[in-house]
């Protein structure tokens, strides 16, 4: 509701007022990415002389790419990179499967308790991770993990510890459950008189007409797990699964060289951003309109 609301002032503006709005609105969110990128190829001094004027988000004076090179030889930036993505893609891609199937049992099957437990499931929402780290650490440390050798190993300081705790997510299953809720019932009911049995229903017709929020759900999940820092201090010891955020510790400071390592931390988001966008703010749209 307070999205169309806003969606019903903006329109009421004339158009070079409109576009200025949100030109205006797209610099302020851009400002500490653009002092971000521009410090990263300034030199330290150059930073702090340039940090009381506008020549701070100008890419002008001694501009070099000597930080991005200082920042890989300081941190095993690309071991890093390679561990974010491969927790973060596989948790993504998993989680995907996983709550979308989940919200299709709470949104089109019926079965005793579904309301009771989708609901515990919303009311998960709210309760920030913070609160149940410690908690969850000590549960995974008594877990048992099997390699291919069927030697028994631990838990912390491995990839899995990153992933699986995570696949699971009560704010991706609710998004789901508020998608699939709008897909026309007749659709369910041919495929069944077809001979089509739930499964079958969910892969054929539920996943092709759910691009949008598919996509909105891999963007804040690919968020979420990137950018974990908390959870990874706690359960990684080593830079063989240590993060990109965690590896940030490498560099102190807000120097040239912390800022060339943060803008190659988000590169990745940016582009999978810009290759999402506009299912993205499809679904968005549509999560609107049905408010």
């Amino acid at each position: 509701m307070a999205f169309q609301k806003s969606r019903v002032y903006v329109n009421k503006l004339t158009p070079v007022a409109r576009y200025a709005v949100m030109t205006l609105l797209a610099l302020i969110f851009a400002l500490p990415i653009i002092y971000m990128a521009v410090s990263s190829l300034k030199p330290y001094e150059q930073i702090l002389r340039d940090s009381t004027s506008i020549r701070a988000f100008l890419p002008i004076g001694d501009l070099s790419l000597a930080n991005y090179a200082d920042a890989l030889r300081r941190a095993p930036v690309g071991r890093f990179l390679f561990n974010s993505g491969l927790v973060t893609v596989l948790t993504v891609i998993s989680g995907l499967f996983i709550n979308s199937l989940a919200a299709f049992a709470f949104s089109r099957l019926r079965w005793k308790g579904q309301q009771l437990i989708l609901s515990v499931i919303i009311t998960l929402i709210i309760i920030p991770f913070e609160t149940i780290a410690i908690p969850l650490l000590f549960i995974v440390n008594n877990l048992p993990w099997l390699d291919a050798n069927g030697f028994t190993l631990g838990w912390l300081n491995s990839y899995h510890v990153q992933i699986v705790p995570f696949i699971a997510d009560a704010y991706s299953i609710f998004l789901f459950v508020q998608f699939f809720k709008g897909i026309p019932g007749e659709l369910f009911d041919a495929a069944r008189i077809d001979g089509a049995n739930w499964f079958q229903i969910f892969l054929r017709i539920v996943i092709p007409l759910s691009g949008p929020v598919y996509a909105t759900v891999a963007i804040l999940r690919f968020l979420t797990m990137w950018n974990q820092y908390l959870w990874p201090v706690l359960v990684i010891r080593t830079d063989q699964f240590r993060p990109i955020m965690v590896g940030w510790g490498y560099f102190g400071g807000g120097g040239g060289v912390s800022m060339a390592y943060l803008i190659m931390a988000t590169l990745p988001v940016l582009i999978l951003f810009f290759v999402l966008q506009h299912a993205f703010i499809r679904s968005i749209s549509v999560t609107g309109n049905k408010g």
